[in-house]
């Protein structure tokens, strides 16, 4: 499944956005509709992999901020999956990285929601 260009997948029960390389003013609409139909389709939790992600600007965070508001109001979580320096470095400057909890990968991501219990 897909939400115009961003791959929404379920992997092990949770959905999944994976992120273009560059994330901006002309895609964060994208982005926040794709995070979305990902945050509706199961419970609340989903992954975002960035690991193909070198640029988001202030238009990206607010669509994964907003993704974040949402999820925790249905009891979920959203979880970032390998996000490259410069973006890391964005999400520090900014203290998004203290909202959203960050993974070597995918494969870590959905381990520690399985550890936690709430991956299926």
């Amino acid at each position: 499944m897909s939400a115009i260009g961003f791959p929404v997948e379920l992997v092990h029960g949770v959905a999944t956005v994976t992120t273009p390389e560059e994330i901006d003013i002309t895609n964060a609409d994208e982005l926040r509709a794709a995070l979305q139909q990902a945050g509706s389709d199961g419970c609340g939790t989903l992954v975002v992999d960035m690991s193909g992600t070198r640029f988001c600007d202030s238009s990206g965070l607010h669509a994964l901020v907003d993704a974040h508001k949402r999820a925790l109001s249905d009891g979920g979580q959203v979880l970032l999956a390998a996000p490259g320096p410069a973006v890391l470095r964005i999400l520090e400057i900014t203290g998004v990285d203290q909202l959203l909890p960050r993974f070597a990968g995918v494969t870590e991501a959905l381990a520690h929601l399985a550890a936690a219990g709430s991956g299926s």
